[in-house]
């Protein structure tokens, strides 16, 4: 890259102090926050550090390819911009600014609905790899209309959330009453409530050749019935801990999942994921494709669009020295069995995988 962050941010804790220190209160708590005692949040964290590496040895890693595929494209890691709403509380540029980063360095951004500029205008700002997602926040005609639009934009797939029933306590955001943009305006929450089984199977008649994904599966049983209702992709997800308190986290989930999908769907995972030690393990245990939401924040709030590069040149670096360490020249080759159940050595929080931060619980 040529933006000169090399020097200035050579570790991810950099970015992530760089971040703490532009934002102002109301938008920082709103991105490393969860719902009610933030249980769901640090089990994501606890269930990534819950498992050790067994590594293999004396095999030929000169050359270590961390490129991958998804829907058909490449990907230079595989990692995603995972979609955040209100995404310009970052970085006045918002979505824009995301989709330059995500073409610069050759991952895929999934928009958010509720974040600005619109779908139309994210598209314009760059040619990047783009899969749009969508609240539901109307009736079929509202759901039809987004995927026209989508579809027209070059976006590659579809994404429903299907993990917000209800709107959940963020006592970070209630406490310091910060009301995020999209939630000033947002209506039509009933219709979100009311989103079934039977919505999917309409969206799939209705838009056969649209690949639909959906945002927020977190049992085997659903990714079955996921399946069953011919989604493509099966995102595992509990909103970063950010819906249902009390919830498991991500990567404990991820087993049954590739187990109950058992290759009829792509899978991707996220939930405070923030290492590539953590992408490797997601990997082994049966994603496809990783997204990271608070990630690509904590760059663009340091520096912009670099920002947002920046922090994927440094997780590129952590996956590519942790494939090789483990014996990985490629991606086909890892599976579970680099895996080990260990006791984790840190307390679980939002900021416990940058331990240079000097142990502030940001």
């Amino acid at each position: 890259m040529s933006s000169g962050l090399e020097e200035r941010y050579q570790t991810l804790h950099e970015i992530v102090r760089a971040a703490r220190a532009t934002l102002a209160p109301g938008p920082w708590d709103y991105l490393v926050g969860g719902t009610e005692t933030e249980t769901t949040l640090r089990r994501n964290r606890l269930a990534i550090d819950s498992l050790a590496f067994r590594p293999r040895v004396l095999r030929n890693v000169a050359k270590v390819d961390a490129t991958s595929t998804f829907l058909g494209k490449p990907v230079r890691i595989p990692v995603m911009f995972a979609p955040i709403g209100s995404i310009e509380s970052f970085t006045p540029g918002g979505g824009a600014t995301a989709a330059q980063a995500s073409a610069e360095f050759g991952v895929p951004q999934m928009l958010s609905s509720v974040c600005s500029p619109g779908l139309e205008a994210v598209a314009k700002a760059a040619d990047n790899f783009r899969v749009f997602q969508l609240y539901v926040r109307g009736d079929d005609a509202f759901v039809d209309d987004h995927v026209r639009r989508a579809v027209a934009n070059g976006y590659t797939g579809f994404c429903i959330t299907v993990d917000t029933a209800s709107y959940s306590r963020r006592e970070r955001d209630l406490a310091r009453r910060f009301v995020k943009p999209w939630r000033a305006r947002a209506t039509g929450f009933d219709y979100q409530a009311g989103f079934t089984w039977d919505h999917v199977r309409r969206f799939k008649d209705a838009h056969p050749q649209v690949p639909l994904i959906l945002k927020g599966i977190a049992t085997g049983e659903d990714a079955g019935l996921a399946c069953e209702h011919g989604v493509d992709v099966v995102f595992v997800s509990n909103h970063g801990g950010r819906q249902l308190d009390q919830g498991r986290g991500s990567l404990d989930v991820l087993p049954e999942v590739a187990k109950a999908v058992a290759g009829r769907a792509r899978i991707i995972v996220d939930g405070c994921f923030q290492r590539g030690t953590d992408v490797v393990k997601a990997i082994a245990l049966g994603a496809d494709l990783v997204g990271m939401g608070r990630m690509p924040c904590f760059g663009l709030a340091a520096a912009g669009a670099a920002g947002a590069v920046r922090v994927m040149e440094l997780l590129e670096d952590e996956i590519r020295i942790a494939l090789a360490l483990l014996g990985v020249d490629r991606w086909a080759v890892l599976d579970a069995s680099y895996l080990h159940p260990a006791p984790p050595v840190t307390l679980p929080s939002i900021t416990s995988a940058f331990p240079l931060l000097d142990g502030a619980d940001y």
